[in-house]
Order: structure tokens, then C-alpha cells, then sequence
């Protein structure tokens, strides 16, 4: 198996690289870089080499507006076959009624959730006009209409600074300008979730779309009672897994934290945790279901068939037992990298982490996340800065670092590698100062890593890189 992966890649490379050389000496660099790296960018994580050549077909090529057995153009039956087995895998898997694979990532998957939802409660004859348009042809005076249509639909979402996306709500975002929007936080004292102060902000709100998950909280949700607080104010319930799906998905998440039986509507990305191809998909209960499968044409352009294709591998890949041990081994993970960071007295928002993301606070370090980002990519560890709860530095500055453990899981780290990952951070951080400006102020952004700390890191990671090569077998000729 290793030398058939081994000569798909080397051919297709040689292919690609007699029209576009460039092309092909940059997808060997990427393999090369991450292969160096540590990966810690809880959003990403490495698909199997049979979902990335699912990818790479004649499906491409296809135009597929529609649904199965119901398309807008001739010659779709391969396509109907590639939808219907991804359909099918994300029902058993998730134990979800319907399923629609169709969207092309997270926000799309979000922006058909929010439509159907609208679709589906509001009764309005100029919703039903404007949803033939794609929304970027939208004006501001056409979002005022529409708000005044949807009876200035509200959505009460988790804020941007407590974990939530920006398409919970976010001001700037599509979600903002649809809805009148308020947002919830979490407990000032502890960075946890309140489901009470939750219920009484919704009972004064009144929203018409509660909006559960997360991209950057650490901890696991009761979507029982999230249920329980929408229900008592006639909301509907929408959860966004995206970040969490795999281990949805992997069964580490059951009962009152399985978002799917409890939500209205579930939406998802196929890639982070999932260990998918890029992409989105929503999940829904019957009554939501003839809304959302008009996501093509009513946001959604074609379907990108190669990739919903690759979404049935992936699906089928999640289905087996040895998902759920990795999924498993995500969580346990997160555990090992948090109990690291404690042990060495850093500071992690809510004190520890119960999914797959640990949140390091980096004022303890006197940094912002900034600067904590790009020390940490200077010593070969990815990670990506972010907003902790009430943050003084702001989204783009943030004090902040997410790490995730799903892609170096992939790769087979466990306790003992993650605790070491704790302890690499820690040095690049203790040993990173602060620049200033020009007027002698604190910088937020220059900062100055001392000599041969970058170097000696890169080289205790390579020991345990090397120890779990990424895609081992995979040599290219």
C-alpha cells in the first residue's frame, strides 16, 4: 500500500509539475514544512492519503446545481451516487434524521442554517424574493429591508471573546447584519459557561436562533440545557460542531453533550477533528429538512462533487473503531498538554481543558498573542493566537494562544510527547521579551527571541517528529 500511495503522489506531482513547475515544488515544500512542524492549530488535522485522492478526480468537472434526482443540469448520476453515500454515512454517524453535504465550509454550512431557519419561521413573500439572490449582491438597504421583513429576527450568540465564531452573531460578519444580535459571555471568575445567566439573557432577548458551540472554549457544553433555554423562550436551537465533530462523531461526546438529538439544526465542517477535506455540512430534524435542501441555489453555488466524494471516504473512515480510539485520544490529550502547561505554572483560560483545546493565557508571560504566535512559529511549533474572555488587547492583538491536539494525534503523540510540547512552549515563551515602539511604548507586536532558543527547539521537536513521521511510507520520487 505504501509504494502505491507512494507512486499516486510522485505521478501526479510529475503531472502537475510539467504545466506548472512552481506548483509542484510548492506542494512538495508543504509536505516537507509540515512534516517539521508542530502542529498545534486546533482547526487543522492531516486526512487520510484516501481522502486527499478523492479529490483529485474527474468529479471536478462536473456542474451538479440541485439535489439528488433533482438537478438543474443533465448527466448528474455519478453525482447523485457520491451525494447520497455522504448523505447516508453522516446519518449513521451522527444518528442525525437528515443530513445535507453540500456546503463548502463552516460559514456556508451556517449561512444555509440561518436561511432555512428564517425560511422555515418566518412567513414573509420578500424573504422568498430575496433568497433567489446571492447574498453579496445584497445592499444595506436590502438588509434593512429584510430585517424589517423577518420582524427584526433576533440571534443570541456566544461572544467572540468568550470562544464563540464569527458567525455566531459577530457585529462584522453576514450573522450580524441578518439578525439583531446580542451575544453571551461566560462566568467572569471561572471562563465556564452559566447556563443560567444564559437562560436569563434569552428570557429577555427573546431570540428567535439560539446559537451553541464554540471555537475557542475548552470545556464541553450540556445541550440539554441549551434545548431546555430555547425551548422555554420558542427558539430554535443551533449548534455549530465544527470544532468538536470528531469526537461527535468518535463518541467521546454522548448523551446531554451530543449536540445532534438535542439541536434543531447542527452544523459542521468535515475537516479539524473530523479529519476530513475541507468542507461544511448541516444536520437537521425533519421539519428543518425541505428548507435546508434548498441551500443550492439559495446560498450555495455548485456543489464541488470531488469533494463531497472525499466527504463519503472520510465519513466511512469515522464509522470504524479506530476512529474512536483516536477521537478518544484527542481528548486525553488535551488533557496531557493542559496538566504539562499547569505543572509549569502557566496560565490556561477556565484552568484546564476538557475537549480537544487548551487556551494558554500569555500575560503571565508579559506577551500578547501576537508576539506568543510568532516566537512559538520561529521555534517550528503552529499555533495560532487568540481572544481570551474580556481581553484587553483586542481580536487582532489578542492574549491568547489555541492549541489543539487532533492533528498530532493523527500523527500518534501521546502523554508523554504532549507534556514534552508543554514544556517546549514554555521555554520559547519564558524566553521571548517584548519589544517596544518607536516612542519607547510596549510593543504589541515586536519581540525579540533569545539567542539559540529557537534552534535548540526545533531540534528536541525533530526528536519527536521523527518518532511519528507524517504520512510514513509516503516517499516522493
Amino acid at each position: 500500500m505504501d509504494s502505491l500511495i507512494s507512486n499516486a503522489y510522485t505521478q501526479a506531482l510529475e503531472v502537475i509539475g510539467s504545466v506548472e513547475p512552481r506548483i509542484a515544488d510548492a506542494t512538495r515544500q508543504e509536505l516537507a514544512d509540515q512534516r517539521a512542524s508542530l502542529k498545534l492549530i486546533a482547526s487543522e488535522n492531516y486526512a487520510s492519503p484516501a481522502v486527499l485522492l478523492t479529490m483529485g478526480t474527474w468529479f471536478s468537472d462536473k456542474y451538479a446545481e440541485g439535489t439528488v434526482g433533482h438537478r438543474f443540469y443533465a448527466g448528474c448520476q455519478n453525482v447523485d451516487t457520491v451525494e447520497a453515500l455522504a448523505a447516508e454515512h453522516a446519518r449513521e454517524l451522527f444518528g442525525a434524521p437528515y443530513a445535507y453535504v453540500q456546503p463548502h465550509s463552516g460559514i456556508d454550512a451556517n449561512l444555509v442554517a440561518f436561511w432555512s431557519i428564517l425560511a422555515n419561521r418566518v412567513e414573509s413573500p420578500y424573504l422568498q424574493k430575496m433568497q433567489s439572490k446571492n447574498v453579496s449582491e445584497l445592499s444595506e438597504a436590502d438588509w434593512e429591508t429584510l430585517r424589517h421583513e423577518f420582524g427584526n429576527q433576533r440571534l443570541l450568540g456566544m461572544s467572540l471573546d468568550a470562544g464563540g465564531h464569527l458567525t455566531h452573531g459577530f457585529r462584522p460578519n453576514i450573522s450580524g447584519k441578518m439578525f439583531h444580535q446580542q451575544q453571551y459571555g461566560t462566568d467572569p471568575e471561572t471562563g465556564l459557561l452559566d447556563y443560567d445567566a444564559v437562560a436569563a439573557k434569552a428570557r429577555e432577548f427573546k431570540p428567535l436562533v439560539l446559537v451553541a458551540g464554540y471555537s475557542a472554549y475548552p470545556r464541553r457544553v450540556d445541550f440539554a440545557k441549551m434545548r431546555e433555554i430555547a425551548d422555554e423562550v420558542g427558539a430554535v436551537l443551533m449548534v455549530d460542531m465544527a470544532h468538536f465533530a470528531g469526537l461527535v462523531a468518535g463518541k467521546v461526546f454522548t448523551g446531554d453533550e451530543d449536540p445532534v438529538p438535542h439541536a434543531h439544526i447542527t452544523t459542521t465542517t468535515t475537516h479539524k477533528s473530523l479529519r476530513g477535506p475541507r468542507g461544511g455540512m448541516v444536520l437537521a430534524q425533519e421539519e428543518f429538512a425541505a428548507d435546508v435542501d434548498r441551500g443550492c441555489p439559495m446560498v450555495l453555488g455548485g456543489p464541488l462533487s470531488h469533494v463531497m466524494a472525499a466527504k463519503a471516504v472520510a465519513f466511512a473512515e469515522a464509522r470504524t473503531s479506530s476512529f474512536q480510539a483516536y477521537a478518544q485520544m484527542v481528548a486525553d490529550n488535551a488533557k496531557s498538554l493542559a496538566e504539562g502547561f499547569l505543572s509549569r505554572d502557566a496560565t490556561l483560560v477556565t484552568g484546564g481543558t476538557d475537549n480537544h483545546i487548551v487556551l494558554l493565557d500569555v500575560t503571565s508571560f508579559g506577551l500578547t498573542g501576537r508576539q506568543a504566535e510568532s516566537a512559538l512559529l520561529d521555534a517550528g511549533i503552529v499555533t495560532n493566537r487568540n481572544s481570551v474572555p474580556a481581553d484587553p488587547n483586542g481580536a487582532w492583538y489578542t492574549s491568547g494562544v489555541r492549541l489543539g491536539t487532533p492533528a498530532l494525534t493523527t500523527r500518534g503523540f501521546g502523554h508523554d510527547e504532549f507534556d514534552k510540547v508543554a514544556e517546549l512552549i514554555v521555554e520559547v515563551l519564558s524566553n521571548t521579551e517584548r519589544g517596544t515602539t518607536k516612542a519607547g511604548e510596549p510593543s504589541k507586536a515586536s519581540y525579540a527571541l533569545g539567542d539559540g532558543v529557537a534552534d535548540r527547539v526545533k531540534a528536541q521537536s525533530a526528536e519527536l517528529l521523527d518518532k511519528h513521521p507524517l504520512y510514513p511510507g509516503l516517499v516522493l520520487g
